[in-house]
């Protein structure tokens, strides 16, 4: 864990080396995983295909030839392409087993019949909507030819009419796998005839393919309104309907207004394909198509049947040759840098806990150092060392040359995860508020770690991959901070990925406008949460009491808007309010002593530094027994300059008397006054006068005696000459300022050592 035994000390250097090479061995890791991931993909089955030709130069050597028409489906994307092929434009059919039929949730009757699907003759199914029907379905019967005979020779001879597909397209159109796949190729008709289907030559380069053409009858149908349309394109989703069947409807027309002077279409398409979950690249939808038949049904309609844009072909733009590369990184990036970034939480919840477990904040608190200057020290330390942890992390990330890091700007990257630094620091002082042993702090912090890392890459993710999971729910699971830090850095990885595939840039800030981007929201709840998570963590701090002292009222806020009350805080006749009676007979000692008191409370003009007031402390009893009494009505004045010692067998109240008189439990009933300030509510302004030597030695074992001095004798606001004076005179009365002895660390010392560093911590800065 990161060592931070206090502000002044040396660090534990090895220790946060350590740690901060942790980001560093992750990110050598991903990279020597990357280079064989690269090693692999570089093997010919992913390269370009060669042949050897004939020998033609009389050597008796071939000559070896690498192209896409060598190259099987895999190998081409990686092939150079001067001059890409060109497709003939396609829809996107389904397969006859999928198309819509009539079923219990499909009744209308104009559907085909179930039947249909054990032939394979089933048509395939367009809806028509619009303001006028009559206009809808006259563009309707544009759109596709009547049924004649093909006896086209090659693909081209084809443009004039509508094809389609059932293969799955690809992210380029560099070879359509539509001819590359033994799914037949569907010829749309309005009606298919006997001897309907052929084979074709396809082109390809130097080569050509011959691929079947297949009849497929077209089945236009009116809807009366779009809403319609809708609710049977979502019952035809396999989610969208009880019987979880696929009845695909190929595309609807929404004429809408359109007339004899103006021409407005809407047109739903099926984006199934399209893979816009974000872990591949967007893949290519036969649309154009849709788009071009509705344009050619208006010109037809309005201008004559012999009317229309030809589409004849679509072809990619030409290409280098390229290698197939994965980038490792991005893909495991959201997982790997959670972790890595989420590794800081246990270590501040650890240090802090850690000080509080040992009483080493309450001996701070106790010398003079209040909870505002510990918060903001501590803060500034943590936020120094995570920033320094992160800019380790992203440099040599880069440096490696991870697309992570290298394509995204590096200005959204700095501001994200100082922002969720910021964050992760608050939420370890809310987190460690409310613990005070270090075992327990670490092992929830650790579940922590893991358990977000592994809710995000299996939970987390599936739901924003989800184009049907609610968005307002994927922001309620943001307001987690891991999960916010996964989708950052999810985002980050999609934005890489592409970018690394596409030879793009990543994220820039333009991108955060971006509808399907969560960065922006992320940067929003990250923000606002950190400012939430800081003012209710120090509320907490000061409300729960967990080894930094007493815990205050839940509304001592509200003493910033009383007056400043009187320094003497004697109240008798409200002193013994509430307070239990016990009735017993008073040794006449003790008697004289109360009224002591009694008399000193009367008095405003007392020198008696310290007076407890019938003081008691009960402990509650547990598994059955009765409560306990440690000190039962203790009143007692202590005159300036007096050397007092209490005495007493074991369990009769000496360390709960002194641990109330230093603020370490609070005291049952009554009460006792230091320099006229109560011990219950002004321990603070107590503390500055106060020299406490602890039961136990309460020592940070990498500072040295002379440090620990002055680290106490700083927070008595000793300063200078004065402060050096003052640490070399207590060195030499304890007998640890000759023979370098100063200057070891404490942790080196003998028992008898320690137990007189701790009385000199007690006695610097001279405290009344």
């Amino acid at each position: 864990s990161l060592t931070r035994p206090c502000f002044s000390q040396k660090r534990n250097i090895r220790t946060n080396v350590r740690l901060i090479m942790f980001p560093i061995v992750l990110c050598l890791l991903l990279s020597l995983i990357q280079i064989l991931v690269n090693h692999e993909l570089d093997k010919p089955s992913n390269r370009c295909g060669c042949i050897c030709v004939d020998d033609t130069n009389g050597d008796g050597k071939c000559e070896k030839v690498c192209g896409i028409d060598y190259s099987t489906l895999d190998q081409g994307s990686s092939c150079p392409i001067p001059h890409p092929p060109e497709w003939s434009p396609l829809l996107q059919i389904p397969a006859s087993q999928y198309r819509a039929v009539q079923t219990d949730f499909f009744s209308a009757r104009d559907f085909p019949n179930e039947s249909c699907k054990s032939s394979g003759s089933c048509p395939m199914t367009i809806f028509l909507t619009g303001n006028n029907q009559s206009l809808g379905e006259s563009l309707g019967g544009n759109m596709f030819s009547s049924s004649s005979t093909l006896n086209f020779s090659d693909l081209y001879g084809l443009a004039n009419n509508a094809l389609g597909s059932a293969s799955k397209p690809q992210v380029s159109n560099f070879l359509d796998p539509a001819f590359f796949s033994d799914m037949p190729v569907y010829h749309v008709q309005s009606d298919c005839r006997p001897n309907s289907t052929l084979s074709v030559s396809v082109p390809i380069t130097s080569t050509s393919l011959q691929q079947e053409v297949i009849c497929v009858q077209d089945s236009r149908l009116w809807r009366n309104s779009s809403t319609d349309i809708n609710d049977q394109l979502f019952k035809g989703y396999r989610k969208g309907n009880p019987e979880r069947k696929i009845n695909e409807i190929v595309a609807a027309y929404d004429f809408l207004n359109s007339n004899g002077n103006n021409y407005n279409v809407s047109i739903w398409y099926n984006s199934t394909y399209k893979n816009d979950s974000g872990n591949v690249p967007l893949g290519l939808m036969r649309v154009p198509r849709s788009v071009n038949l509705a344009s050619n049904a208006f010109l037809q309609f309005f201008l004559g049947p012999a009317t229309k844009m030809l589409f004849e072909f679509v072809k990619e733009m030409p290409k280098p040759e390229t290698k197939v590369r994965l980038d490792f990184s991005s893909l495991l990036g959201p997982l790997f840098f959670t972790w890595v970034i989420i590794q800081l939480f246990p270590v501040v919840l650890t240090s802090l806990v850690y000080e509080k477990e040992q009483k080493l904040r309450i001996m701070m608190k106790m010398h003079g150092l209040g909870d505002g200057p510990y918060w903001m020290i501590s803060y500034a330390y943590f936020l120094v060392v995570s920033s320094i942890y992160m800019f380790c992390f992203v440099m040599f990330g880069s440096i490696i040359g991870l697309k992570f890091f290298t394509l995204n700007d590096y200005t959204i990257q700095l501001v994200f995860y100082f922002i969720y630094i910021n964050l992760q620091i608050s939420l370890a002082f809310l987190v460690a508020a409310v613990f005070s042993n270090v075992k327990t702090a670490t092992v929830i912090g650790y579940i922590m770690v893991f358990g977000t890392g592994l809710l995000g890459g299996f939970l987390f993710q599936f739901f924003l991959q989800d184009a049907s999971f609610s968005r307002g729910w994927i922001i309620v699971m943001e307001l987690y901070p891991g999960f916010s830090l996964y989708r950052g850095l999810y985002e980050f990885a999609q934005y890489a990925f592409t970018g690394n595939y596409m030879g793009t840039d990543g994220m820039r800030w333009g991108d955060l406008s971006d509808s399907t981007n969560g960065m922006k929201e992320v940067l929003i709840i990250i923000s606002v949460e950190w400012l939430v998570v800081l003012f209710v963590a120090y509320y907490v701090d000061q409300v729960v009491s967990s080894g930094s002292g007493v815990g205050r009222s839940p509304f001592f806020f509200l003493q910033y808007f009383r007056k400043k009350p009187l320094s003497s805080f004697r109240k008798p006749s409200l002193r013994r309010q509430g307070s239990k009676v016990y009735i017993q007979m008073e040794k006449p000692d003790v008697v004289q002593e109360q009224e002591k008191v009694e008399q000193l409370l009367l008095d405003s003009s007392t020198s008696s530094p310290i007076i407890c007031d019938n003081l008691k402390k009960v402990y509650p009893g547990r598994d059955g027994n009765p409560e306990k009494f440690a000190v039962r009505g203790l009143s007692l004045a202590l005159p300036q300059g007096e050397c007092f010692g209490m005495l007493g067998p074991n369990g009769a109240g000496k360390t709960s008397f002194i641990s109330m008189m230093i603020g370490l439990i609070k005291p049952s009933s009554g009460t006792a006054y230091v320099n006229g300030l109560d011990i219950r509510s002004h321990m603070d302004g107590i503390y500055t006068n106060m020299g406490v030597c602890p039961q136990h030695d309460l020592l940070w074992e990498t500072l040295t005696g002379r440090e620990h001095l002055l680290f106490y004798g700083r927070l008595k606001n000793l300063k200078g000459s004065a402060l050096t004076q003052a640490v070399e005179e207590s060195l030499k009365s304890i007998n640890l300022f000759h023979g370098g002895v100063a200057d070891k660390q404490a942790g080196k010392y003998s028992g008898g050592m320690k137990r007189r560093l701790s009385v000199a911590i007690s006695l610097i800065g001279n405290p009344k």
